[in-house]
This record gives C-alpha cells, sequence and structure tokens, in this order.
C-alpha cells in the first residue's frame, strides 16, 4: 500500500531533485519524463499520431534584418 502524497511530500521531492540535479538540468528532465508519458499513453490507446512540431523552414537571407547598435561602442581605455 502507497501512503498519501500530499504538498509537503511533492515540495520535499522537488528539492532534493533540485539539489542532486541542479537548476539547469531539471527542465530538461521534465521534459523528457512529459514526452515519455505521453509516448507511454499513446502505446495504451493505439494512438499513433506524432505530437512533435514540423520541422522549422530556415529564412533566406534576404529575410533576415540587420542588426544595429543604437549607440555606437567606443573605447574608453585611452
Amino acid at each position: 500500500m502507497l501512503p498519501n502524497i500530499g504538498p509537503l511530500e511533492v515540495v520535499v521531492i522537488l528539492i532534493i531533485a533540485l539539489i542532486v540535479f541542479g537548476p539547469k538540468r531539471l527542465p530538461e528532465l521534465g521534459r523528457s519524463l512529459g514526452k515519455g508519458i505521453r509516448e507511454f499513453r499513446g502505446s495504451l490507446s493505439g494512438d499513433d499520431s506524432d505530437d512533435e512540431e514540423p520541422p522549422r523552414q530556415e529564412l533566406e537571407q534576404g529575410d533576415r534584418e540587420p542588426v544595429t547598435d543604437k549607440q555606437p561602442v567606443t573605447d574608453k581605455r585611452a
């Protein structure tokens, strides 16, 4: 039998995960866990559709606007 998991236990687990994996790795782990759960549910229901985004089209060279600075960079070492 599993005990009831309340909000305090969830917070403690999240704090431990933050300490173990670090703040940079947690979003990646969350995405991979969510993707794995979606794939598992899809395999149980027989849904074979892909939820991934279609590949983005690259912008042509003429479509990009040049980046300009509003203030010119000056050398203040003199």
